[in-house]
């Protein structure tokens, strides 16, 4: 099962970053192809949380449900899918201090049937989405701090 992790530094203190990652409802606004996204309860994440999400991705549309499976709050939580793709993974922020902090999505996919022979151009692209997404984050963190 290959794993997938991409970090990033943002130039916004941890608990304004945390705010965006730990919230569902906001994955839209910043991971590209995820068309909806909905938790079973607005606002941060809580263990047991679970969502609905519908993503384009490589030409395809999917619909994953998903379960919060451990949260520490305020820096980090771990999900799984419960049905639609088989996938797990997790986000951290990171507080490095002078109002910025380090943000760390982790993915790991397990393709089933037709799927695993395109296995290695399926993760460039999702190995390329994460970044992407990571810059998405960022831009919209500073937007947000513009807005407040």
């Amino acid at each position: 099962m290959p794993t997938l992790t991409a970090s990033r530094v943002i130039d916004r203190p941890a608990a304004e970053v945390w705010a965006i990652v730990a919230d569902y409802g906001r994955d839209p606004e910043w991971r590209k192809g995820v068309e909806t996204m909905a938790p079973s309860v607005p606002g941060p994440v809580t263990e047991g949380l679970t969502t609905d999400e519908v993503l384009h991705l490589g030409g395809r549309t999917y619909r994953n449900a998903g379960v919060v499976t451990a949260v520490e709050p305020r820096t980090g939580f771990a999900w799984r899918t419960t049905s639609g793709a088989d996938a797990d993974g997790s986000r951290t922020v990171r507080d490095l201090g002078d109002g910025r902090c380090e943000v760390t999505l982790v993915l790991a996919v397990r393709p089933h049937g037709f799927e695993r022979l395109l296995q290695p151009v399926l993760m460039r692209m999702l190995r390329s989405g994460l970044a992407a997404d990571l810059g998405r984050l960022a831009q919209l963190a500073s937007a947000d701090a513009v807005a407040a």
